[in-house]
Order: structure tokens, then C-alpha cells, then sequence
């Protein structure tokens, strides 16, 4: 079960549920600086780091969401591309609107197609360097796969306007 690091919640979001659920808020929150904090975007990474083979899901809401692996590495301080997932070579992300879909590494973005849906999957085969996103709905439908070689432990995370929950 992925649960989201408090340390590194950008402080317009507020977890709960368990520090599953990232929510944003209209005011900021009063969270003690911390070096792994995102300052600027509005993300949250999990606490635990994921190797080998793992899946997990997200359910969310509001105008759009990113979800996404990065290395712990990533940049946290600011608001450039370093620092925002799928921005940077350091992460990896599926971006998701009312409209859209897109996947984004070391800022390249590619629009996809495939059902939008409230509830994205996500597995990751670490040693095989491979990451696919799901559609999730009824069915479970294959949006995208990223073949490349993982050279680091890596975390989920998600950057939200609105709210999103790992399940």
C-alpha cells in the first residue's frame, strides 16, 4: 500500500485517509520547511520506495492531475521544470484533464489516446525498466508503456488540482 510522505507535500495540499488522499486547498497550510517539500508545484511523493514489481491505482478529481515515479533525487525547491514531474529527466508522468492525455520525461510531452477516466493505474516493473498506465473504468485499458532502464529506487507521486487518492 503506497502511503504519501507528509515531508514532501507542497503546502496548498492537505493529506488524508491515512496520507493516501492529496487534497488542494484554498489557503496554505502552516507545514514546517523541510528539504524534501515541494515549494511551488503542487505534488506529494510517497514515503515508501518502490522496486521490483508493483501496481497501484489513483482516483481523482477536479480540473487535472499528473501521476508519476521520480527519483528521490528530484529537484523540490522552486518552480522550474526540475521540479514538476514529467518536466525533467528525473520523473516520469501521466498528465490527465477533462480533454487530454499526455505523457511527459525530461520535459517532452506526447499526446495519447484512450478513454479519460476518474481512475488511473499504474504498474512498474522496475528491473525491466517498464511503467504503464491504465485507464481503469469497467474495463482496464492500456493508455501508454515506457520501456527504458531505471537507475535508481523510485517513488509514486502526483501533482493535483483538485483532489487524488492512491488506492
Amino acid at each position: 500500500e503506497i502511503t504519501l510522505d507528509p515531508n514532501t507535500v507542497n503546502k496548498w495540499l492537505v493529506l488524508s485517509e491515512g496520507n493516501r488522499k492529496a487534497t488542494v486547498m484554498d489557503q496554505p497550510q502552516p507545514y514546517s520547511n523541510h528539504p524534501d517539500r515541494f515549494t511551488d508545484w503542487y505534488q506529494v511523493l510517497s514515503r515508501e520506495s518502490l522496486t521490483g514489481r508493483c501496481y497501484w491505482e489513483v482516483e481523482w478529481s477536479g480540473l487535472c492531475v499528473r501521476v508519476a515515479v521520480a527519483y528521490k533525487n528530484m529537484s523540490r525547491a522552486g518552480g522550474g521544470n526540475e521540479c514538476g514531474f514529467g518536466n525533467n529527466d528525473k520523473s516520469w508522468a501521466l498528465s490527465c484533464d477533462q480533454n487530454s492525455l499526455t505523457i511527459g520525461h525530461n520535459n517532452i510531452w506526447t499526446s495519447i489516446s484512450g478513454p479519460s477516466s476518474s481512475r488511473l493505474g499504474v504498474y512498474l516493473d522496475h528491473r525491466a525498466g517498464l511503467l504503464s498506465f491504465y485507464s481503469i473504468s469497467e474495463t482496464m485499458t492500456l493508455l501508454h508503456r515506457v520501456q527504458t532502464t531505471f537507475t535508481q529506487p523510485l517513488l509514486a507521486g502526483v501533482w493535483v488540482v483538485g483532489s487524488a487518492k492512491f488506492c
